[in-house]
C-alpha cells in the first residue's frame, strides 16, 4: 500500500536533486503535496512552475532546476535540438543530450489537466525558445546595440530633466507676475486666519511637487528602459516597480489603518494652533493697551503669553500623545524616558533661570535703560531675558547675570524714582571740632550748588552723622536727575568740595589724625592750578 508514495518520493528527489544518504519514510503527511507551485527562470523569461512535497519544497526542487537550466543555457556547445524527451514509468524526463534538465511527475501533471507527455513537450519547447534567447542576448552584436540604445536614452533623459527644470522655473516666474498680487489672505472679520504669503508658498510647494513627481517618473523610465536592454539587469528592470509599489503600499496600508489617529491629532493641532493666534492678538492688545485688566500691567502681557503659549502646546501634546503611531511600543517609551532624563538632568539651571526670569517680569525691579547695582556689578541694563540680564558698566563692558542669581541676591536701583523725585547722591568728610559745623554746612551746600547735575530744588542738605574723638562726621546730599551720569556727578562735586573748603582755608582732616598740625593742611588758591594744570577760559 505505501510502496507508490515511496516511489514517488524517490522519483522526485532523482528528478531534481542527487540522491539522499538517508532512505525517507512513507509517510503520508511528509508525501502531502505543497502548494503554490515555484517558478522556475531564465533572466526575465517565467519557463514554468513546479510543485512539491514537505520533504522536497517547491521553492528547492525550482532553484535546482534553474541552476541545471542556466548551467546549460551557458554551454554553447549544448544545442536546443538536443534537448529530448525521455519517458519512464513514474517519471518523464526533460534531458539535454546525456544531462538531465527535469523530472516531470504524475503530480505536475495532474495539477496542469494534460498528460505528462504533453505536459514535457509544453516545457520543452519552452526551454528552447528561453535558451535561443538567453544565448542570443548574450553576443556581442546585441551588447554594441544595447550599449548604443543606453547611450541614445540617458542623452535624452537628460535633455528632458533640463527641459523640466528649465520649464518649472519659467512657470513659476509668469505665475508670480500674473498672480502673486492677487492672492488675499483669508479672513474671519478682523482675523486673519491664513496669510497671503502662507497661501503663496503652499501654491508654490505643490507646483514644485508635481514637477518632481514628473522627474521622478522619467527617471524610473529611464532605468526600466535602460535595465532591459541588458539580460544581466533585465529581471531588474521587470521588478523594478515592485521595488518602488511595495514600499508605497506598506506605507500606503499603514496610513490607511491610522487614519483615524492622524485626523484626531491634526484636529488637535489645528484647534491649538488657531487658539494660539486668537490668544497671541489679545495679549498684543493687551501690550498696547488697547485692552486693559485690574491690575495687570501691559508689559506683562507678552511674557504671560509665552507662558500660555506653552501651557496650550503642552495640553494639546498630551492629548495627542496616545494617539501618535507606535506611541505605546516599548522603543517609543524608552525613548521618552531617555528624552525626560536628558532634559531633566541637563537643564535644570536654564529651568531655574527661566522661573526668575518670569519672577523678574512680575516684580519689576528695574527696566531696559536703568542705572542699577546688582551684587558688585554698577551699570546700565542692556538687555533683560527669560534667562540672564545684560548690565554695560561705566567702563563700557558687559556684564552677564544670571536671573537666578538676582533673584537670590539684591538689586539697587538708582533708575526707579530719580525722574519723579530725585536720586539723592550722598559723600561724607570729617572736620575738625575747631571748624563751626555752620561753616562747614555751608560750605558742602556751596559746593553741591556749583555741581553740574545737581538740582537746585529740592536743595542740597547736609547731615552730621557722628561726633568722633577728633572730629565731626558730615554728610552731603545732593538730588540728581540723571542718574545715568552719577560717577562723573560724584567726581565734580567732589572736586568743588575741595575748591570750596580750599578756598576758605579750612583743613579736611579726613580720614583721622593724631595732633594739630601747626598750620592747616589746605591749598592756596594761587596754587589750585599749578603745572601742568591749566585754568578754565575765562578766569
Amino acid at each position: 500500500m505505501r510502496r507508490r508514495p515511496l516511489l514517488l518520493l524517490l522519483a522526485l528527489l532523482f528528478a531534481a536533486a542527487p540522491l539522499r544518504a538517508a532512505t525517507p519514510t512513507a509517510d503520508d503527511e511528509r508525501l502531502a503535496v505543497v502548494t503554490p507551485a515555484a517558478p522556475v527562470m531564465l533572466d526575465d523569461t517565467l519557463l514554468f512552475g513546479v510543485l512539491g512535497i514537505k520533504d522536497y519544497p517547491p521553492e528547492v526542487r525550482a532553484r535546482r532546476i534553474q541552476e541545471r537550466v542556466e548551467k546549460i543555457a551557458a554551454d554553447r556547445r549544448i544545442r536546443t535540438q538536443d534537448f529530448v524527451i525521455v519517458d519512464g514509468d513514474l517519471v518523464t524526463y526533460l534531458a539535454a543530450g546525456t544531462e538531465r534538465i527535469m523530472g516531470i511527475l504524475d503530480l505536475d501533471a495532474t495539477a496542469s489537466g494534460v498528460p505528462r507527455r504533453v505536459l514535457a513537450e509544453t516545457y520543452l519547447e519552452k526551454l528552447r525558445t528561453a535558451v535561443a534567447k538567453y544565448r542570443a542576448d548574450r553576443t556581442a552584436e546585441h551588447f554594441g546595440q544595447a550599449i548604443k540604445l543606453a547611450l541614445l536614452v540617458t542623452a535624452a533623459a537628460l535633455a528632458v530633466i533640463l527641459a523640466l527644470r528649465f520649464l518649472r522655473r519659467t512657470m513659476i516666474r509668469r505665475f508670480e507676475a500674473r498672480y502673486h498680487a492677487k492672492i488675499a489672505s483669508l479672513k474671519f472679520k478682523s482675523l486673519e486666519v491664513v496669510r497671503a504669503e502662507r497661501i503663496w508658498s503652499v501654491l508654490i510647494g505643490a507646483f514644485r511637487l508635481l514637477s518632481l513627481i514628473i522627474g521622478l517618473v522619467v527617471v524610473f523610465l529611464y532605468l526600466d528602459f535602460v535595465l532591459g536592454l541588458f539580460p544581466q539587469t533585465r529581471l531588474l528592470s521587470v521588478r523594478l516597480l515592485d521595488y518602488v509599489l511595495s514600499p508605497i503600499g506598506m506605507i500606503a496600508r499603514s496610513l490607511i489603518g491610522i487614519v483615524p489617529n492622524l485626523l484626531f491629532i491634526a484636529v488637535v493641532a489645528v484647534i491649538a494652533r488657531y487658539a494660539l493666534k486668537l490668544l497671541r492678538l489679545i495679549f498684543i492688545e493687551v501690550s498696547l493697551g488697547r485692552i486693559e485688566f485690574a491690575g495687570f500691567q501691559p508689559e506683562w502681557a507678552l511674557p504671560v503669553y509665552g507662558l500660555v503659549r506653552l501651557a496650550v502646546i503642552a495640553f494639546a501634546v498630551v492629548v495627542a500623545f496616545p494617539y501618535i503611531p507606535g506611541s505605546s511600543s516599548p522603543a517609543f517609551k524608552g525613548i521618552s524616558i531617555l528624552l525626560g532624563a536628558v532634559l531633566s538632568l541637563g537643564s535644570s539651571g536654564v529651568i531655574g533661570n527661566l522661573l526668575a526670569g518670569y519672577v523678574l517680569i512680575f516684580q519689576r525691579p528695574f527696566a531696559l535703560g536703568d542705572r542699577v547695582r546688582i551684587g558688585e556689578v554698577l551699570g546700565d541694563v542692556v538687555e533683560s531675558s527669560l534667562i540672564v540680564t545684560r548690565l554695560r558698566t561705566i567702563k563700557n563692558e558687559v556684564v552677564t547675570v544670571p536671573n537666578s542669581a538676582i533673584v537670590g541676591g539684591h538689586v539697587v536701583n538708582f533708575s526707579s524714582l530719580a525722574r519723579k523725585g530725585g536720586l539723592i547722591l550722598h559723600t561724607a568728610i570729617t572736620i575738625g571740632y575747631d571748624t563751626p559745623w555752620r561753616q562747614v554746612e555751608a560750605l558742602l551746600v556751596a559746593a553741591a550748588e556749583r555741581t553740574p547735575g545737581v538740582l537746585r530744588e529740592p536743595a542740597p542738605f547736609v547731615l552730621q552723622t557722628g561726633l568722633g574723638d577728633f572730629y565731626v562726621s558730615y554728610e552731603l546730599n545732593a538730588y540728581t536727575d540723571h542718574p545715568g551720569q552719577m560717577v562723573e556727578t560724584y567726581a565734580d562735586l567732589h572736586r568743588n568740595v575741595l575748591d570750596s573748603f580750599n578756598e576758605f582755608g579750612v583743613q579736611i582732616t579726613s580720614p583721622n589724625y593724631v595732633l594739630d598740625p601747626a598750620q592747616a593742611k589746605v591749598v592756596p588758591r594761587e596754587q589750585w592750578y599749578a603745572a601742568p594744570a591749566r585754568p578754565p577760559a575765562g578766569l
